[in-house]
């Protein structure tokens, strides 16, 4: 089935990119929808209770995975058909650039008003706070995490294990979006999601980077300057994995990344990635462009590494 599954994973990309995320009933927001009841009924202000909170939301969907790929070992045409959807589900590249290109559109049109409302949908800081070059920056710094976690690593994941690594990673990567972040509710409760999210982002997080650096030319970037801002500032980033994607965007695009980012209710200053200047309405338009040549060169990995290295056992 490691043809299949390649196959298939092709085929949701391709889905992804010619029409994004369903409109309507997509499953992610589903599961969503699923965790926020599980969560209340499971919620208490402790580490141990969001342990098994986090172990459920994942545990239920990864085994149903598991179930569906056991079933559907001798039947070719249902696996594709499952893998083509699952990877389309989980994918959300085209739904990113998109968002990008918007933004690119209101910041070179001067439209403040419609940048603050449309960086909403990218970053979760306060837009009141943002000129035309914080919005610029905002944007290209959501593109790089974002083109890891939207695309690189549910294809990594799907590479390794099938559809339950397609599945498994949102499950993930969705649960950190909605308890791994620091809050006062969320911050002994949220620390298991928060930890899973950043094991199962280690290695995607870097090939991101490695990726970023051979398709840097696209928006006229070098390979080597770009590996060399990467090894040098992907580390000093606070998170372990999104310092890795920021900094080889800022190595690509020339830009300087970083500095002051105001939430609602605290501020936190983020060291300084790479040597250029501010990221202005254009960078934001080379963003979505280089997001979308790493995007094609992981799915070119994760295909061959399915091919080459997925389970021999036929219910894989």
């Amino acid at each position: 089935m490691r043809t299949v599954d390649a196959a298939g994973m092709a085929a949701g990309y391709a889905l992804d990119a010619l029409v994004g995320d369903p409109r309507r009933y997509h499953p992610v927001a589903g599961y969503g929808r699923a965790a926020t009841a599980l969560e209340r009924l499971l919620y208490a202000p402790s580490q141990a209770d969001g342990a098994i909170f986090t172990g459920v939301a994942v545990g239920v969907p990864v085994l149903a995975a598991v179930a569906a790929a056991r079933a559907t070992r001798h039947r070719p045409v249902a696996r594709f058909v499952l893998v083509t959807a699952t990877t389309w589900a989980v994918l959300g590249g085209r739904s990113l650039r998109r968002e990008a290109e918007h933004m690119a559109d209101a910041l070179e049109g001067h439209d403040l008003a419609a940048a603050r409302e449309r960086i909403t949908h990218l970053v979760g800081r306060d837009p009141a706070a943002l000129d035309a070059a914080g919005l610029a920056r905002a944007t290209v710094e959501s593109v790089a995490e974002n083109t890891s976690d939207a695309e690189v690593a549910p294809l990594f994941w799907g590479a390794v294990a099938g559809l339950p690594g397609l599945v498994g990673y949102r499950a993930v990567n969705t649960l950190d979006a909605m308890v791994g972040h620091r809050s006062q509710r969320y911050a002994r409760f949220g620390t298991a999601s928060a930890r899973l999210d950043d094991a199962a982002n280690l290695i995607p997080s870097r090939l991101t980077a490695v990726l970023t650096a051979l398709r840097a030319p696209v928006v006229g970037g070098g390979v080597r300057r770009t590996a060399d801002v990467w090894l040098r500032d992907g580390s000093r980033h606070p998170s372990p994995n999104s310092g890795q994607c920021e900094a080889a965007f800022a190595g690509a695009l020339g830009v300087r990344l970083g500095g002051e980012n105001v939430y609602f209710g605290r501020t936190e200053t983020r060291p300084h990635l790479g040597d250029g200047g501010k990221p202005a309405a254009g960078d934001a338009r080379r963003a979505a462009r280089l997001s979308a040549a790493v995007g094609v060169a992981a799915l070119g990995v994760a295909v061959a590494g399915r091919l080459l290295f997925g389970g021999r056992r036929s219910g894989r």
